[in-house]
């Protein structure tokens, strides 16, 4: 195997999709939250070349999901935000030996087990530094390490840059991969405009049709139900 670790952090459910509160109610923002990471879980699920998946966060539930897809749970720094939680993951997997890690979000539906197929085989030899953009270029929607703790690491709407010059930092010439499924990340309206746009057979797609929001599309400001 290669031992490399996938890292899902995952906010507690009641706090998660808040810039989504003007056009879904929080119950639904919990349901999507819940199925965009089971559809990231699924999709790693497939992925031959990991040696394991662990969960940040503190979430009661996640032991349900963690159970049904044999994933790890880390609880150090969850509750901290996502830079803390994937530092942690990142100095505990070091300290284990393991040989690289990759940190993505809970919150990109469309990934595929082939794109992070296609990322692990890119990836250097330590030491290497791989980053997945978000289809903006301002988010890092998949970073890939070896070692787990090679280049520090810090989220945010603006961290794809910064995060390439602290792998210059390090003296690693970081690898730039452009995976359109890895690249959409579910913050915003105008994100869910452009997931709406693309046919999947998501949970998340699935968990919205269900509750009316394709019958008129979206918009920037809202979402037509």
């Amino acid at each position: 195997m290669s031992g490399i670790w996938a890292v899902v952090p995952m906010k507690a459910l009641d706090e998660a999709k808040e810039r989504l509160s003007g056009v879904l109610p929080p119950a639904l923002r919990r349901e999507l939250a819940w199925a965009m990471l089971e559809d990231v879980l699924e999709a790693l699920a497939g992925v031959a070349g990991l040696d394991g998946v662990a969960i940040v966060t503190v979430d009661p539930l996640a032991q349900r999901l963690a159970s049904r897809y044999g994933a790890r749970l880390m609880e150090e720094d969850a509750a901290a935000g996502h830079t803390a939680a994937v530092a942690a993951a990142a100095r505990l997997l070091a300290s284990e030996g393991r040989t690289g890690m990759t940190a993505l979000p809970g919150d990109i539906p469309l990934v595929t087990a082939a794109e992070i197929t296609s990322l692990l085989k890119a990836h250097d030899r330590a030491p290497a530094f791989t980053i997945v953009p978000s289809h903006d270029e301002r988010g890092s929607n998949a970073v890939l390490l070896s070692p787990p703790d090679a280049v520090p690491l810090t989220f945010g709407e603006n961290s794809y840059f910064p995060h390439l010059r602290a792998a210059a930092g390090r003296g690693i010439a970081p690898r730039v991969m452009r995976l359109p499924g890895i690249a959409l990340d579910i913050d915003t309206p105008s994100d869910l405009a452009r997931f709406f746009k693309i046919e999947s057979r998501t949970r998340a797609r699935a968990l919205l049709a269900g509750n009316g929001m394709f019958g008129g599309g979206a918009e920037e400001g809202g979402v037509a139900a």
